[in-house]
């Protein structure tokens, strides 16, 4: 979350400045909160790792046990981003592979990719599934027609950049399994989700999840837990920042 007057850092890669504002401000409040009364103890990571559960939880998902003990990097370099994060236009081998670097497998990550029954996306994020797929097919022949006009109607060609439509056309304020069902007749917002139905090889988890809200609910608490352990610093390693936008030293 270090915040860089020279707009280098991790949290300046355009990936993480399409984040709603107001996240980062309750991460910050939170961690304020926490650090007056254990100075010292509880790490940035920490406090975002339990704030990813408790908004799951909040929004009527599972919970789980979030591992503690983290401690905050020495690096935040924008540039390290790229190829980090799964990409909207991900096709399903490169979705496995960049989630199967970090020990996660494919039920993890579809199960991982239902997280985007909350929240929402720019317009900019999908604009090619609808107006350049093809040269033969201008809007991608996967998405359900009427889904493509709402979305034409909410994004139109040039559209102003602020705007964002739900990723969940139907209950974007609730984590359910209606996010696999979306797939399942062609509502998937971006390339990376709709291809989680029409690759043979992940369609089978799809529909599972699609037909039990709880099977979806366990992996995705699952699948959680084993990306908590990604990267993780303990030890030596790193350390616990004062300040969530600042390293201690600066």
């Amino acid at each position: 979350m270090i915040a860089s007057p020279r707009h280098d850092a991790e949290k300046d890669a355009p990936d993480n400045l399409s984040l709603a504002g107001d996240g980062f401000d309750t991460i910050m409040k939170a961690r304020e909160a926490v650090e007056a009364q254990c100075p010292g103890v509880v790490s940035c990571a920490d406090v975002l790792a339990i704030a990813a559960r408790d908004v799951v939880v909040l929004s009527g998902g599972p919970s789980f046990t979030v591992e503690l003990g983290r401690r905050d990097g020495l690096i935040s370099q924008a540039g390290r981003v790229p190829g980090k994060l799964p990409g909207p236009d991900f096709n399903l081998k490169l979705l496995a592979s960049i989630f199967g670097k970090n020990n996660l497998t494919l039920i993890d990550m579809i199960a991982l990719s239902g997280a985007h029954t909350l929240g929402f996306s720019h317009c900019s994020r999908f604009a090619n599934r609808l107006y350049s797929f093809s040269r033969s097919s201008p809007v991608d022949p996967s998405l359900d027609p009427k889904y493509a006009q709402q979305l034409m109607h909410a994004c139109p060609q040039n559209v102003d950049p602020n705007i964002v439509v739900g990723m969940d056309p139907f209950t974007p304020n609730t984590f359910d399994n209606v996010y696999f069902k979306n797939l399942v007749n062609g509502r998937g917002l971006f390339t990376s989700d709709e291809v989680l139905f029409t690759n043979p090889l992940s369609r089978p988890v799809v529909s599972n999840f699609a037909a039990n809200q709880e099977n979806f609910f366990k992996a995705f608490a699952s699948a959680m837990v084993r990306l908590g352990r990604v990267g993780v610093k303990t030890g030596n390693e790193g350390e616990i920042r004062r300040d969530c936008t600042a390293f201690n030293g600066s």
